[in-house]
């Protein structure tokens, strides 16, 4: 489970706390601010956001390693910095890093949980669900498993902290939505209420929301997600590719040649930016690329 966690939509860990799309991306990194919250907000780092910018609002992964690589001299003591790197350099398959970039993570949290309960006890968690990843990459599923008690714990402190605090619920959402879509007598439909509640950027909730129906081969629900997430991101190449696989998906089921064709479309458009992609997305794409190419030949052969 931690696995399929980390790997949802393709996307690192970081996630769960994403940046708001309604910030300029021509707006100086050097001013700081909270992309989740409009009461009480807090002070993320310029740096930080920017990274948030870069790869939620265009999907551009290398520029977000740049702003990042200040980020964790500048403002050291924002444990999402350090959680991004984890993830980015998970993602890039990178485990002696990301272990690296775990352990600071955990030990900025733990520096802010006095002043800040709430985001502490959040990236205490984040911090040990990123161990437990690489504990799973490199020991095995049993080591990993035994992270999570640590992981819900600390959610569970954020959470009296704040229980509607919109970054708390985005990474939980996610999680709660992981579990209703891969576990028996889950209820999908209160992980996604909370979700759609609770959590923000709303941008972040389409495009989580369009990856559980598409999981749940709700394709209808699935496409009007996406296509809500398209409406900020109209030129994110993972936005785009995660719109092609719903079609792609839909087309098989139906033996559609259009919806193969639209789906198409949408990954010849990702491919143009595959190269700003983390590693195990550009295979993945490139797969899903090539996918669809055979199975448009295989229905336009077959006879009427």
């Amino acid at each position: 489970m931690i696995a399929r966690f980390i790997r949802v939509e393709q996307m690192s860990l970081s996630i769960s706390v994403a940046c708001a799309v309604a910030l300029s991306i021509l707006g100086s990194p050097s001013l700081a601010g909270d992309p989740f919250r409009k009461d009480n907000p807090r002070n993320i780092g310029g740096q930080t956001e920017a990274a948030f910018i870069a790869v939620f609002h265009e999907g551009n992964y290398s520029k977000a390693q740049i702003y990042l690589k200040e980020a964790v001299e500048t403002e050291a003591n924002e444990p999402l910095a350090h959680a991004m790197r984890a993830s980015l350099a998970y993602s890039d398959g990178d485990l002696g890093s990301m272990n690296t970039y775990a352990q600071q993570t955990l030990k900025a949290a733990q520096q802010l949980i006095n002043k800040d309960p709430l985001r502490g006890n959040l990236y205490l968690a984040v911090g040990h669900f990123l161990e437990g990843a690489h504990t799973f990459k490199t020991k095995g599923a049993i080591g990993a498993v035994n992270k999570l008690p640590q992981v819900f714990s600390y959610l569970d402190e954020a959470e009296k902290q704040a229980p509607n605090d919109p970054e708390l619920n985005l990474l939980k959402g996610y999680l709660d939505l992981i579990l209703a879509v891969n576990l028996p007598f889950s209820s999908p439909e209160d992980a996604i209420t909370r979700f759609e509640r609770y959590a923000a950027p709303d941008y972040m909730v389409s495009r989580a929301l369009s990856a559980a129906y598409r999981d749940l081969k709700d394709y209808d629900k699935a496409l009007e997600s996406i296509d809500q997430a398209l409406e900020s991101n109209t030129e994110n190449p993972e936005v785009q590719y995660l719109k092609g696989q719903i079609l792609l998906n839909i087309g098989i089921k139906n033996q559609n040649l259009e919806n193969l064709q639209e789906a198409f479309t949408y990954f010849e458009q990702a491919m143009i930016k595959v190269e700003q992609l983390p590693i195990s997305v550009q295979i993945s794409l490139r797969h899903d690329h090539k996918k669809v190419q055979l199975e448009m030949d295989k229905l336009a052969t077959q006879p009427n």
